[in-house]
């Protein structure tokens, strides 16, 4: 079992900058990939960026270069540094990690102002 717990979310301007965390705990061994999604419209996740335990990193094409991936294995902690962030960006992000199989954090709430 992996348990996550994310923090960092809040009320930023456009063109500000956030950094999420994620801390894992529990068979952390084990996880193959970490990563954020987003929450989305209807509830479709939409992939932001992942990380390896190799780390190779992935992004969506919309934060590509606003938005940076990185793991602190010593805290078996992932981060996800937005910059740039526009109204967009809005939604509940969510961590993400693989083993054998998935498991997610509760979520926490980016808002974007104009």
């Amino acid at each position: 079992q992996v348990h996550l717990v994310e923090s960092g979310g809040g009320l930023v301007q456009a063109g500000g900058s956030l950094r999420l965390s994620c801390a894992a705990s529990g068979t952390i061994f084990s996880i193959n990939v970490m990563g954020w999604y987003r929450q989305g419209p209807g509830n479709q996740r939409e992939l932001v960026a992942t990380i390896t335990s190799r780390g190779s990193t992935r992004y969506v094409d919309s934060v590509n270069g606003r938005f940076i991936i990185s793991i602190d294995n010593a805290k078996n902690t992932v981060y996800l540094q937005m910059n740039s962030l526009k109204p967009e960006d809005t939604d509940v992000y969510l961590c993400y990690a693989q083993t054998h199989r998935e498991y997610w954090g509760q979520g926490t709430l980016v808002t974007v102002s104009s």
